[in-house]
C-alpha cells in the first residue's frame, strides 16, 4: 500500500507526495467551492486529496497519475469520481 502525504501550500494548492515501489511529487490545485461540494465541510481539504488519491490509485500506478491539476479534472478521466468520493468519508 502506497503512503501518501498531503501538504498545504497555500489556500489552493497542496502538495502531494506517494511513497510506493517509486516516490512520486504532485501538485493539486483545489478551490473552496469545489471543496465544499464535495464534502460540504465534513472533512478537511487534505482528507479530501488524500481520498482522490486512494481512488486514483485503485485505477492507476502513482507514476501515472498527472504530476500537476485542478481536482476537478479527475472527474474528467473518471466520471464516478464525485459520486465515489462522497461515499469514502
Amino acid at each position: 500500500m502506497a503512503e501518501i502525504d498531503v501538504t498545504r501550500k497555500d489556500d489552493e494548492t497542496f502538495e502531494v507526495t506517494v511513497r510506493d515501489s517509486i516516490t512520486t511529487t504532485h501538485t493539486v490545485k483545489l478551490t473552496d467551492s469545489y471543496y465544499h461540494k464535495l464534502t460540504a465541510g465534513k472533512v478537511s481539504a487534505e482528507t479530501l486529496i488524500e481520498k482522490t488519491f486512494e481512488f486514483l490509485l485503485e485505477r492507476e500506478s502513482n507514476t501515472m497519475i498527472l504530476t500537476s491539476f485542478d481536482l476537478p479534472v479527475t472527474g474528467d478521466y473518471f466520471p464516478e469520481y464525485e459520486k465515489a468520493i462522497a461515499g469514502r468519508f
